[in-house]
């Protein structure tokens, strides 16, 4: 029985699955987004969050803590620069999976992983939603037409 395991194994020993998940998040630190199986995505979302919080607050300790996990100094750089300078206000959540459909060579489930703050398309269209409503509004134009004809009539 699985009670309480949270580890997904991904079919690897556990030397090659911290490699892999640690390969996976420098990738998704150089790109910002990266295309791969619904399994993996939801592992590396996993191993990558944790990383994103601690990266937050930039100190000596918090670096080297990330740097355990992930073995390149660039790309501990660019998450405590650019990705903890985006991600600062928001408490979590700081990526998203969207499921792409099957691969062809073996029908694996796709899905592509990104960190939320990064995609401008889809934050852009989010802030400029407008609230539709069905009231009518006041319009300014009634009001003047209204007033015109009795200033007309007093001045003449």
């Amino acid at each position: 029985m699985r009670h309480g395991k949270k580890i997904n194994k991904l079919s690897r020993k556990a030397g090659h699955r911290k490699s892999m998940l640690a390969n996976m998040a420098c990738s998704l630190i150089e790109h910002k987004r990266i295309n791969t199986t619904v399994a993996k995505a939801k592992a590396l979302q996993q191993f990558i969050e944790p990383l994103v919080t601690k990266a937050k607050t930039d100190d000596t300790h918090n670096r080297r803590v990330v740097f355990s996990y992930i073995k390149q100094k660039e790309a501990v750089t660019e998450l405590f620069r650019e990705v903890a300078q985006k991600v600062g206000d928001r408490p979590g959540g700081y990526t998203r999976i969207i499921k792409l459909g099957n691969r062809l060579g073996d029908n694996a489930d796709m899905a592509m992983i990104e960190f939320v703050d990064f995609n401008e398309i889809y934050n852009v269209a989010k802030k400029e939603a407008k609230k539709n409503t069905r009231r009518g509004k006041k319009k300014a134009t009634d009001e003047v037409a209204v007033e015109t004809p009795s200033e007309a009539g007093t001045n003449e």
